[in-house]
Parts: C-alpha cells; structure tokens; sequence
C-alpha cells in the first residue's frame, strides 16, 4: 500500500550556466540556519572543488539538506554545462519537483530547454524562479512569456503549465510571488516548496528498493552510492541484492555497512532509513549508477534511462618529449591508467579504452570542457602526459552511411559582427536556422553546426566579436557527414635546435608571427613556439646569439625591443593544436609540439 512521507521533499535546483543556481542554494542553506549566526562562509559553498570556484561553474551534482517548519528538504544542486548534462539527467530520478532558475535578463536559454524537457519527460512538478531581479536591465514579464512559451513547445501537462511563478533576488537573499510584493526573505521560496512539490511516496511495507542515481568517491572508504529509497526500508548489516535494469545477468548479494543521510553541508550516520528519504551508502565496492538495492527475495530492478554518449575523444599519452620526466610526480603509462580508470568511478559519461600501443589512451566525453577539466584535475594533482587535438566520433547508419554528431549553437552578439559569425560559422559548415533581435539590440543567431566545427572555434569567436558575444552549444543529434573542414588558416613557427631561447634569436623570429614563449624557455627541436602569419610552417632557431666581431656599440643591443609573448590558457592551447600535433601537459608548463619531431621526417611524412 503505497503511502506519502509529508515530512520529506525531494527537490533539483536547474537551469543554465550561470543563472545563478549554486548562489540560490547558498541562500536557502542560510536562511535555514545551517550556519551559524557569526560563521564566516565563503560564497558559493556548494562549488567546492578548485576548479569549480575559480571558473564559477557546478561541474558535479551536490546534495545538501535543510528544515523548514518541520519538513527535511533535501536538495541537489545540478550543473548548467551542456558537457556535464549526464550529471542532470540522473539526479532527476531521486527527486519529484524542480526550481527552474531563469535570468530575468537573459531569459529562456538553450540549457534551460534541455533540463526543462528532461524535467518534463519525468512528470516532475516545476517551480519557476525568475532570478537576478534586481539588475537594472531585468525584463521579468517578457522572461516569464518565454518560459510559458518554451513550457507549451516541450508539451507540458495542464498541471505543469500551471507552475507557480517567483521572483528573486539570489544574491540579496529574498524572493517574493508577486513583483509589487516588499521583499523580506527566502520565506516565500521554501513554503512554495512545501505546498507544490509532492511529497515522496512509496511503500513502506514492500521490500527494499534503492536507486542509485550518483556516484561518490573517496579514498578511505572508497565507492559511496547515492540515492532515494523507493520501497520499503534500508538499514545497516541488512543484506541485499545488487541488480541493474540494463544488465540482467548482474546479480549479487552484498552487505550494507554504511549508511548515511545529508545534512546541512555534511552527512550523517544513521541506522535506518524509509522511503522518500535520500541516502548514501558505503562499503559496496562495484556499485554503479543505475544499480538497485533489492530485497533478496523480490529482486526487482528500477528502469533507469540510459546515459547520453561521449561525442568527442582525445589521446591520453605518456609524454616522450625531450623534456619528459623532469616536472611530473606520476608519468609512466601506469600511473595514467590508474587515474584515467579511477575518474570512471564518478564520471558516468566519461569512456576510457585501451590503443594498439601500451602508453596511450583513447578518452572519450561530452565535449572539449568536460575533456578539459579532466585535464586540468590531472595536472595538479602532478601528472605529466601528452594529449592529441580533440576528434568526433561518427557512426554508421544501417546503409554504412557516415554520420556525425550535430550541435545547436545560439549565439548572442552586438549587430556588427553578426554577419562576420554568419560567414565564419558557414566555413565550418554551419547552417543558420534562425535570426531575432533582442530587446537590447543584440541579435540571437540560431546554427546547426557539426560538433567538430566548434572544436577550436571559441578563440576564434572571441577575437571576432571583440570579447563581446556569447556562445551556447548543446548536443542534438547525429547526422550525414558535412564534408571537409580546415581547421587552421595559419601555420606554426617550429624551434629548430634544443636549448634555451634568447632575446637574440626571439628579435628576428617575432616578424614571422605571434610568439608562445619569451627569452630564457627550454625548447627542443619540433616544439611549437608561435602561431605563423601565413599557412604554412616555418622552422626557425631561437637559440642562436649573436656574432661578436671587434666592433663595440653601446646600444645595439639595447634596441631589441620584444614584443609579449601570448601565453596559451589550457583550453587555448587545447583549439590550437592541429591533428599533426601534441599538448605536453606537466603540472608547471603547457609545450605544443609536432607528434614527429625530427623535421627530414616529418617532411617525409608530410609527402606521404
């Protein structure tokens, strides 16, 4: 008999990057008093990984709790990226309502429709928090038309259609459910939660059902499953079975040893737990995501949707520069198994398989930022590797017809560079599917491009728009292969000699092109020191030094002026490199250089 738990609510924070979700969780664990009166808390709690805090984006799914008037309200925070879109799709699955977070300037964004509709296809009851109200360029009825709009064209039920409406003000601390309304504080948000958000329910009699929808890991207990129980009750030293929707054949009797519930910021230890109720779970060693704890004598599987698959891949190589082994921790090829295999433990969307050769990895993911944090995790934690420029992956139509992963991408920018976009996105054969002016003046171009002509292109993008124009991507669907595309219009300056760079030599290289590297950097022969002019590459030495002769002028060398070298960000260096080329990733440099150093045979390779 199945009963409700109305002292629990299970609810996901979603919506696009940068609208402000994370800072609205922070509100809501304030107001709740999680934290004491004079605690000093940083902003944004929730974003608790480096990366996260310094890029100011949710990259994993966080659980948090808080009370309100008696009732536990659980809350899981979700990333806005469209590479981290595996993350949202699965946390859907504990909860039974949604806070769709929309900026009352920038309004329904491509994001905001892909977590929408996911939302939507599991019936789950939506709450609208139009945030951000107080900037002075806000537009908050227009923004609401749009979510209505985007409601009707992702055919919501009568119920989801009439989903209640807020408006706040993260940052500030308050919301209210009508604009004429004096704002006070997060009040409004929480009692709307408790009146549209279901509670959870289930049967409380039947035999245990978990689903576990994340995955946690840390090094001393190892594996942590997360998920809400369903049917029944957990508890610990209760044996149970392990089975999975999409594997029949996985069956397993295991133990439960740890069991825990969230709590604030923290978790805590508990003896039991019923339905409705978010748990975490440890001491299972091969849990994954979309596996159910079972009664053993009921073992019945909870459907679970597949995971969205990786669209992009790059080699993982150990490095075998002239320069290898002298700033990395770990470098041989098994220290970059262990941790490539280790980030499958938490990262669903992620594939890592094995090459014809020994020392590189073919790592798979949902696009060049997902791929890119994963790199940056790597090299701080002091790993030195190699890695190839980004590749899609095509499949083959029943036919054997090439296909290849199409992307949406909206872009907002200033009316003046519209038309440069419009012809840089056709050389990477983009389609333009739509054009609307903003209420701002902007204009909002609408293109189906394939993935791989957005590979590199971001850089590009920004130096045409003046740092000025936004871009948003988001995964539609495979299609017939476009045709070539040429990445780079211009060449690479090459070192041509091992040693060290000097002013001398940087002087007559700078005419040729933009300079990675200033005086005084190791360089070996076939690394990439600057970005050429024209097309083609050019060997240069930045290693010679002048000629002394008898003659003696007090200021001949004082008039090298250098101009300042450009230092490549890893995402930067990542759209440079062309296929003939490497990223040499150590914890201290980012090197870009020829995968055959030698020039006779790279020529050679060349005429091939």
């Amino acid at each position: 008999m199945k009963m409700k738990r109305e002292d629990i609510r299970n609810v996901a924070i979603i919506a696009h990057v940068d609208h402000g979700k994370t800072t609205l969780v922070d509100q809501l664990l304030r107001q709740s008093g999680v934290f004491r009166a004079n605690q000093e808390v940083q902003e944004r709690v929730m974003d608790s990984n480096d990366i996260e805090r310094e890029r100011g984006i949710t990259i994993l799914s966080k659980n948090t709790a808080v009370y309100y008037k008696g009732t536990k309200i659980n809350i899981i925070d979700t990333p806005g990226h469209a590479d981290f879109g595996g993350e949202v799709e699965r946390v859907l699955k504990m909860v039974n309502g949604v806070i769709l977070v929309v900026d009352a300037f920038e309004g329904a964004m491509p994001q905001t429709k892909f977590v929408l509709k996911k939302a939507l296809e599991l019936d789950l009851h939506v709450i609208v928090c139009i945030n951000k109200i107080d900037r002075p360029e806000a537009r908050p009825n227009e923004v609401i038309d749009e979510v209505l709009e985007l409601l009707m064209d992702l055919d919501a039920s009568d119920d989801q259609l009439d989903c209640p409406f807020l408006y706040a003000s993260a940052k500030a601390g308050h919301a209210v459910l009508d604009l004429g309304d004096s704002p006070e504080n997060m009040e409004p948000l929480f009692d709307t939660i408790l009146k549209y958000i279901p509670a959870p329910e289930g049967d409380p009699d039947a035999g245990t059902q978990v689903l576990i929808s994340t995955i946690d890991y840390n090094d001393y207990v190892g594996r942590i499953g997360v998920g809400k129980v369903d049917n029944g009750k957990i508890a610990v030293n209760q044996e149970v079975m392990l089975v999975n929707h999409h594997d029949p054949d996985k069956k397993k009797k295991v133990k439960i040893s740890k069991l825990y519930e969230f709590e604030g910021l923290g978790k805590i230890e508990v003896q039991e737990a019923n339905v409705g109720s978010i748990v975490a779970i440890s001491g299972i060693t091969d849990i994954h995501i979309g596996d159910t704890l079972c009664d053993p004598a009921n073992p019945q599987p909870i459907p679970f949707q597949k995971i969205s698959k990786p669209t992009i891949a790059m080699q993982f190589m150990v490095n075998d520069s002239p320069l290898a082994g002298q700033e990395g921790k770990y470098v041989t090829s098994r220290h970059l198994r262990e941790r490539l295999m280790r980030e499958l433990n938490t990262d669903v969307s992620l594939r890592v398989e094995d090459t014809d050769s020994p020392d590189c990895f073919k790592v798979s993911g949902r696009g060049e930022l997902h791929l890119s944090v994963l790199i940056e995790n790597m090299r701080r934690e002091g790993y030195e590797f190699a890695v190839s420029k980004a590749e899609v992956l095509y499949k083959e139509d029943e036919r054997g017809k090439l296909l290849e992963p199409m992307e949406l991408a909206y872009i907002d920018v200033a009316e003046e560079f519209s038309g440069t976009v419009i012809q840089k996105i056709s050389e990477r054969k983009g389609a333009l599917q739509g054009m609307s002016l903003a209420s701002d003046g902007s204009t909002r171009l609408e293109f189906e491009v394939p993935a791989r002509g957005l590979i590199g292109f971001r850089g590009e993008f920004m130096t045409s728009t003046k740092g000025t124009g936004i871009l948003n991507t988001i995964f539609d669907d495979y299609a017939p292969y476009k045709g070539e595309i040429q990445y780079r219009k211009q060449g690479s300056l090459i070192a041509f000699e091992a040693g060290e760079s000097v002013a001398y030599g940087l002087f007559s290289a700078q005419d040729r092109g933009t300079l990675f590297i200033g005086a005084g950097e190791k360089v070996y022969a076939g690394m990439v020191i600057g970005q050429n002019g024209k097309a083609e590459d050019i060997e240069l030495n930045v290693c010679k030094t002048k000629h002394l002769t008898n003659t003696r002028s007090s200021s001949a060398d004082d008039s090298l002026k250098l101009t300042t070298p450009k230092v490549l960000s890893l995402e930067e260096a990542l759209e440079f490199i062309d296929k003939d080329e490497l990223l040499e990733v150590t914890p201290t440099s980012l090197r870009i250089r020829k995968k055959i150093l030698d020039a006779r045979l790279r020529k050679r390779d060349t005429q091939k």
